[in-house]
């Protein structure tokens, strides 16, 4: 079985793969001051909940954008699961060509998210993952990165309405019943609901035009399921796209590994 570890800023998603099927799955806030014995031990526990045995693990790859975390993470998983795991950097084989003015740039989510979604349909294509930042990538009939675009994710922007302006309460974040909010926490919750589908739709809008009209949208991450139901432009949710492209880049480069 294949343990995948997906590292992000606000979470830390993990997989376990039995060949081509994810067995199981956990979704833990990302603690960059937690230690190596920390993980360790919390990841263990977490397996043995799911009846997993640190035995049947054959391999792990990694993605991670919180670099910190990098070596902790590599160190837990020699010393707690006998495993050395394979990171998504520079050098590893993706079957994507990089077609950016700084492939290097390129964050590790963003190049797995593609990947994952290449082995699922078929370019070209628009991949928008909901995490901390909310990124749009488009890959070409060619399987080329083209780039894409990075905005504020949902939970930093409604945090940061809460912070700057010290009169607004902060509420929770849902769909109003009407974009006329007839009292505070309405009128917030209407600008951010409405005011973030106008930008996930204002964006795919612009982008599919430059990649083209059949360009089809796909849409992960944690707080994907809020925004497709109201975009009308995306076409597929599927909320382990990530760790799929990470299942994909181990068997891509197991050999080599």
């Amino acid at each position: 079985m294949l343990l995948a570890i997906d590292i992000g800023n606000s979470n830390t998603t993990l997989g376990v793969f039995r060949n081509h099927t994810l067995v199981f799955n956990f979704r833990l806030t990302t603690r960059i001051g937690q230690t190596m014995d920390e993980y360790g031990i919390f990841v263990r526990n977490l397996l043995s909940l799911a009846g997993i045995e640190r035995e049947t693990l054959e391999g792990m790859v990694v993605a991670s954008v919180v670099p910190p975390l990098d070596d902790v993470i590599e160190t837990m998983a020699k010393k707690y699961l006998n495993l050395s795991p394979l990171f998504i950097r520079p050098g590893v084989k993706t079957g994507l060509a990089l077609n950016v003015e700084s492939p290097s740039d390129v964050g590790a989510d963003r190049i797995v998210d593609c990947v994952g979604a290449l082995s699922r349909h078929k370019p070209p294509f628009i991949v928008v993952d909901f995490g901390t930042a909310t990124t749009f990538d488009a890959v070409s009939e060619k399987h080329e990165f083209l780039g894409g675009a990075i905005a504020p994710g949902l939970k930093i922007s409604a945090e940061s309405l809460f912070q700057k302006a010290a009169k607004l309460p902060e509420v929770p974040f849902q769909k109003p019943d009407m974009a006329i909010g007839r009292n505070t926490v309405t009128n917030i919750q209407s600008g951010l609901f409405f005011g973030y589908v106008g930008l996930v739709n204002e964006i795919l809008s612009r982008m599919k035009r430059e990649l083209g009209s059949e360009s089809k949208v796909i849409a992960t991450g944690g707080l994907a399921s809020v925004i497709v139901p109201e975009s009308g432009l995306i076409d597929f949710l599927d909320e382990n796209l990530t760790l799929e492209g990470l299942r994909v880049l181990f068997e891509k480069n197991h050999e080599r590994h």
